[in-house]
């Protein structure tokens, strides 16, 4: 979506009313929520010892910021920091705080049943936020205002345990009429692109990808609804769809049935995966599943048809880009109500992913091969909790034959992996699981099998 701007003048707004389940004042917080002030807003922060989650409830119940072992995520729009412009002074315009946010689905103003994009009780009223935990899990509700544009109320439930980074979110779009009515409810993530060591530059080595449909409706596998076609930030690769951000507007829609999205900086060396659930068979708005938006100049034709492209500023046209995940669209009577669910994945990260698994990432993919009396292991992965690598050993009648603790990990650091254990000639394969500290299984993380050993 386009951005848009209106002159804006610093007021104040006032938060509803927060609710706390309190937890007893002597016991020890792991995970935290404190209230505090961000580059001028009221805040409600969440924390744990790798993530802060800095929500704004007043700004139409804004995730802000995600830091990551100190590093952020989100994009903040300078212009409006520190400032709230209410629906009414918007006067039907759109006011781009940043963040990360909660939207209805389809888009346009053709009828009743698609949403133009503007400041309303969804977006830009504030919402009523609630701590239901702290401690051993951090959970947080922000519940907004009936919206009668599109008759729909927006609550949405946030957890971030203390044992891992992983962030969960269940958000609801509730009908809040007397009479039914038809939406699709969409996660918005703006990315900031702005180089920290280049100021007024772009991040040059920004990347972002999802599997593509092999069954796809699209040619190519996906869609460009805005912008140049052609764009070369564009590609296909191992079935993977990759974007490289450029400073050039552009919205591209993919059907992937994957469940995953991986935005990778290999620039600072963090990412960030978005894993949601795809409804097989489900009516996605223009069979779209995940939409990525590049902010930036755009082609335009005056009344004579010639093309020009505007000259723009960070101030106008900032550094960021947009990760969305949308439901699949459905009716919901007086009271009903639909939810979409996606977990975030922030972690350190050398490469673009090639899989995704419950435990992480590959980025190199495995591979084994016997080497004297043992098997060298090499492949780069990133994990998604911290825990140690475990490597199974299987002969060729899939019977486990040995298991060898590799390294502790933690998703701080990726992970390396170059290394040669002990193992008799009988292994056939090997299987990577990941173990979390408490002890349980993770999942397995990569899958090979043994190449005999390489004749000098």
């Amino acid at each position: 979506m386009k951005s848009r701007l209106v002159p804006v003048a610093l007021i104040a707004f006032a938060t509803l009313p927060m609710s706390v389940h309190a937890q007893p004042a002597n016991t020890p917080s792991p995970c935290s929520v404190r209230p505090g002030s961000y580059m001028g807003w009221p805040d409600q922060k969440v924390s744990n010892r790798w993530v802060t989650l800095t929500f704004v409830p007043g700004l139409g119940g804004r995730l802000m910021q995600v830091e990551f072992n100190g590093h952020p995520y989100l994009f903040v729009n300078p212009r409006f920091r520190g400032k709230y412009i209410s629906p009414t002074e918007a006067k039907g315009d759109w006011i781009n705080y940043g963040g990360d946010k909660i939207w209805p689905m389809p888009e346009g103003s053709q009828d009743e049943n698609h949403w133009v994009i503007q400041s309303t009780a969804i977006d830009d009223l504030p919402y009523r936020f609630e701590v239901l935990s702290q401690g051993k899990e951090c959970v947080v509700r922000l519940t907004g205002q009936p919206d009668n544009i599109t008759g729909l109320r927006i609550i949405r439930t946030v957890s971030l345990g203390a044992a891992t980074p992983e962030i969960k979110f269940h958000a609801v779009m509730e009908n809040a009429t007397a009479h039914p009515i038809t939406w699709s409810i969409q996660s918005v993530s703006q990315y900031d692109l702005e180089d920290p060591s280049k100021p007024g530059d772009y991040n040059h080595d920004l990347w972002a990808i999802t599997p593509r449909n092999p069954a796809s409706s699209f040619p190519d596998g996906y869609h460009v609804r805005y912008g140049l076609a052609e764009d070369p930030a564009f590609s296909v690769s191992d079935d993977l769809f990759l974007l490289h951000w450029t400073h050039f507007g552009n919205e591209v829609w993919l059907d992937t049935t994957a469940g995953w999205l991986a935005v990778v900086d290999k620039a600072s060396h963090y990412g960030m995966v978005e894993s949601f659930e795809v409804t097989q068979g489900g009516n996605y708005p223009g069979k779209t599943t995940v939409i990525f938006y590049k902010n930036g100049p755009s082609v335009h034709f005056d009344a004579n048809g010639t093309a020009t492209i505007a000259a723009v500023s960070q101030a106008t046209t900032p550094f960021y880009m947009e990760a969305e995940i949308n439901s699949p669209i459905v009716t919901l009577r007086p009271g009903e109500s639909h939810a979409l669910d996606t977990v975030w994945h922030p972690m350190a990260i050398m490469a673009k992913p090639q899989e995704m698994h419950s435990s992480g990432v590959v980025v190199d993919r495995l591979n084994a091969t016997h080497e004297g009396k043992g098997v060298h292991l090499h492949g780069g992965f990133s994990v998604f909790v911290p825990g140690t690598l475990v490597a199974l050993f299987f002969n060729e009648h899939g019977l486990e034959v040995a298991r060898q603790e590799i390294e502790r990990v933690d998703p701080i650091k990726p992970v390396v992996l170059d290394a040669t254990v002990p193992m008799t000639q009988d292994a056939a394969r090997v299987n990577l699981m990941m173990i979390g500290a408490a002890g349980e299984d993770e999942g397995i993380l990569a899958k090979g099998m043994i190449e005999p050993a390489k004749i000098p």
